[in-house]
């Protein structure tokens, strides 16, 4: 009897294998390089903000400078990470080139004049638009192009985090709510890992941060699994209230850009009113601790690395970084939302942290990962997250935070090109092919019906 790795089927597998490492070798490589020029840049500009707060005042200019760049060069590239998504479900137009360089002077002028923004959405769609090109090149076929472009988000993601597995699994899983393609394993790990390198090799540094809990385990409480019940039950209410920050986050960013739309008829505006209310929030908190990234702060004020601190965020401090970003991003600006997440997410997990008498890194750590969880709808990609950022000592905690606010951001989410496979209630085991934008047209409308009776 013939042995199996002898037959056709374990050939097949590794001329696969050897294809997609070839294909995707350039795509990391160059989303690697390109990531690590963004972050020098991106570091660059907010030294230079925290130097010149008056560049604040410039805002409005950099919003117009955003506006009319994007309206004469940037056409479909305007649709940032949802287009991307959309030539994966799809194929048609294909990714633009123009995407990248578009999306990296953006995210830098938001960045620099103080808006509020992350970095994964540019370094994401770099990465795609670099896996559109070498698609085209490569004279791939419409299913190929998919996968090349799932393995540019890797890239980018990874690269942009540190976080390679991260990057892969969230690839794999953000586009669909209920179902992951495994025929792109491989190529978005392979392209995750590389990027990861290359990003790395060119000097590019990512913050470290640590949850320096040990005695978790009350001994009438030590099983197999080392739970704490106590601690477990202050986990689930905590995933819960993760789940519903990352709903409110989707929403309200997505309500002040239909709105700012529908009703400022001059749309360069759009950004112009944005700025002048970030600044206005600047005088009402009285701080500029809510600008830009915030994963560090030169004073001492309020940032995702103090959020792990006793004392670090104050009580309202995840709600007015949600404010700032949801304005920002919902009024035209340029960057991403997860890092803005992430520190919603420490410093809402501080003050639960705080009011429960649970260990403060920990929920800092939780409130992290889950809030993102919950806004993009990824529970296993972020929990992988944390053990690549925090260790895997708390996996447990990871999954239960994670899993729980994935179900309680119900079906919303940041990207509205996400589809839904299947409904997390399990309602209804009928496949659908909904958007997440879809899904949300319908529910407004059956609110206003219900309104209007």
């Amino acid at each position: 009897m013939k042995s199996k790795t002898n037959s056709p089927e374990h050939l097949r597998i590794l001329l696969h294998l050897f294809k997609w490492t070839l294909l995707v070798l350039p795509v990391a490589a160059v989303t690697g390089s390109a990531v690590a020029l963004f972050l020098w840049l991106l570091d660059m500009a907010t030294s230079l903000r925290h130097s010149f707060e008056w560049l604040l005042y410039l805002l409005p200019v950099a919003g117009v400078a955003i506006y009319f760049m994007y309206k004469y060069a940037g056409k479909n590239a305007e649709a940032g990470n949802n287009l991307i998504m959309d030539e994966i479900h799809e194929p048609g137009g294909g990714v633009p080139l123009r995407m990248a360089p578009l999306v990296l002077a953006g995210t830098i002028i938001t960045h620099l004049f103080g808006g509020s923004a992350g970095r994964e959405g540019t370094a994401v769609q770099m990465g795609g638009s670099f896996a559109g090109l070498f698609g085209k090149w490569f004279k791939l076929t419409s299913e190929d192009i998919s996968i090349l472009l799932m393995a540019g988000i890797a890239a980018g993601f990874g690269a942009v985090f540190g976080t390679p597995v991260t990057g892969a699994i969230f690839a794999l899983e953000v586009l669909y709510i209920g179902r992951i393609n495994h025929r792109a394993l491989l190529p978005c790990l392979m392209a995750a890992v590389l990027a990861d390198v290359v990003c790395t090799a060119w000097g590019a540094h990512h913050t470290h941060y640590q949850i320096l809990l040990h005695k978790l385990v009350a001994a009438n409480t030590e099983s197999l699994f080392k739970i704490n019940g106590l601690l477990l039950l202050k986990v689930i209410m905590a995933g819960i209230c993760f789940g519903l920050a990352g709903y409110l986050f989707a929403e309200v960013s997505h309500s002040i850009k239909n709105i700012t739309t529908r009703y400022i008829k001059v749309s360069w505006l759009i950004p112009v009113t944005g700025s002048v209310i970030v600044i206005a929030l600047v005088y009402i908190s009285g701080t500029t601790d809510y600008l830009g990234l915030g994963v560090t702060n030169p004073g001492s004020g309020v940032s995702i690395v103090s959020s792990f601190q006793p004392g670090g965020a104050g009580y309202a401090s995840w709600l007015l970084k949600l404010l700032f970003t949801a304005i920002t991003l919902g009024t035209g600006f340029k960057g991403g939302e997860v890092t803005p997440l992430f520190f919603i997410g420490a410093a809402l997990g501080n003050s639960i942290g705080v009011v429960t008498g649970a260990p403060i890194d920990l929920m800092a750590g939780l409130g992290f990962i889950a809030v993102f969880a919950g806004a993009t709808n990824t529970p296993i990609a972020c929990t992988i997250m944390g053990v690549e950022l925090f260790g895997a000592e708390h996996t447990l905690y990871y999954a239960v935070a994670c899993f729980t606010a994935y179900y309680f951001s119900g079906h919303t989410g940041i990207y509205h090109s996400q589809r839904l496979a299947f409904y997390k209630t399990g309602d209804n085991d009928d496949r659908t092919e909904k958007t997440l934008k879809q899904l949300r047209t319908e529910r407004i409308k059956k609110l206003w019906q219900r309104f209007k009776k």
